[in-house]
């Protein structure tokens, strides 16, 4: 597989990677980290100025049309820096499913406020007690004249406390575990009848628990066909999950970078650790963790977005998912061990990098749920 990008593609990315060492420095991202917002609005206008969300979104819709291939480069650097921005939310995951489901309505309103930096959005499905199977959806949205009523709850939304709308899917026929039945409408994040408790994760993104009570919508808040959501949502899933896989390898990129520096200062006995062969092993064994991440994330990216049939696309993502979380834990742990007690301090980046692996590896399914989809689908 070619791993070399195009022109175009390497000049985004050396841009994007100018951008997020400017503003994104490790001191900026600490005061953003602390700020009200929990994002920095400056940095989200900048990646709109550069046409960043309207990557996946299609040319009619005034995006570029690009595919998973195409943000490769941009999601690496977003993990290498941390970035707090929701991009995946917005852009890769809610963004391009209203593109490709959504009313002519819909795109008009939303996609072009998306495009031009104004509205953010965060996608609210996983509830208490479902894990991350997709079904498991109870929350209720019961007809009501010419529209729908939803009731009910989500948990873990991440970064529906910077959203402006949320994708939220219901139950409109059938019993929570059940394929059909499950639709998804697109909701005013300050409607009535929404109420979010926000907390900051562990690698410092803002999340929310989201109660729905009686939220009245029009038919026009449908995404999709009524009942057949969930095909829709899991095509959406896996792309958002290939372009996880890219982020986390820019994650793990820097972290292997810095314990690298790392090793060729640090001294003791009077040398540097760098010279101790054991070390030099085990820094090796992160790299090829890495670039093995890497490979199959090109894979991954190259597979979701196409004409691929479903059970391949879910089977290649799947693989994608359990081999990336395995090189997400090795290399941060390797990361942090390798810095000695200095890694673990929140004072070091690399402390931060970490909890943002540990994190990429539980989003949308951990490694033993992504191993199960890969078992069921060859």
């Amino acid at each position: 597989m070619n791993f070399e990008l195009t022109q175009e593609q390497q000049l985004l990315a050396d841009t994007v990677r100018r951008v997020i060492d400017k503003d994104y420095a490790f001191e900026a991202r600490k005061q953003i980290v602390a700020s009200t917002e929990g994002h920095s609005p400056a940095v989200w206008s900048t990646f709109a100025e550069l046409g960043l969300m309207g990557l996946p979104i299609s040319e009619e819709a005034g995006g570029f049309g690009g595919g998973a291939t195409d943000m490769i480069a941009v999601m690496e650097a977003i993990g290498a820096g941390l970035v707090l921005e929701p991009y995946l939310s917005t852009v890769g995951l809610v963004g391009r499913l209203i593109d490709r489901h959504g009313s002519s309505a819909q795109k008009a309103s939303v996609l072009s406020a998306v495009v031009e930096g104004s509205t953010r959005l965060a996608l609210a499905h996983y509830e208490a007690g479902g894990r991350y199977a997709n079904a498991a959806v109870a929350l209720t949205a019961r007809a009501a004249g010419n529209g729908w009523v939803l009731d009910g709850e989500k948990v873990a939304v991440v970064d529906a406390p910077l959203a402006d709308k949320l994708l939220v899917s219901a139950r409109t026929a059938g019993a929570a575990g059940d394929a059909d039945g499950i639709t998804l409408f697109l909701v005013d994040a300050k409607a009535a009848g929404v109420s979010m408790k926000t907390y900051r994760t562990q690698d410092s993104l803002r999340a929310a628990e989201v109660a729905f009570r009686g939220v009245a919508l029009s038919d026009d808040a449908r995404v999709g066909p009524a009942g057949g959501g969930l095909p829709i949502l899991e095509e959406a899933l896996d792309f958002a999950g290939a372009l996880l896989c890219a982020e986390a390898v820019g994650a793990m990129k820097f972290a292997c970078d810095t314990t690298l520096e790392y090793l060729k200062t640090r001294k003791q006995f009077g040398v540097t650790i760098g010279s101790f062969q054991a070390l030099q092993h085990r820094m090796v064994d992160m790299c090829i963790s890495t670039e093995q991440a890497r490979s199959i994330t090109y894979l991954a990216c190259a597979k979701v977005g196409g004409d691929v049939p479903a059970a391949e696309r879910a089977r290649t993502v799947a693989a994608a998912r359990v081999k990336v979380a395995d090189a997400c834990r090795h290399v941060g742990q390797e990361a942090i061990q390798l810095h000695g007690g200095m890694g673990m301090t929140l004072e070091m980046k690399v402390s931060h990098t970490f909890k943002r692996l540990t994190m990429i590896s539980q989003a949308f399914g951990d490694a033993d749920y992504h191993l199960e989809r890969f078992t069921k689908a060859a």
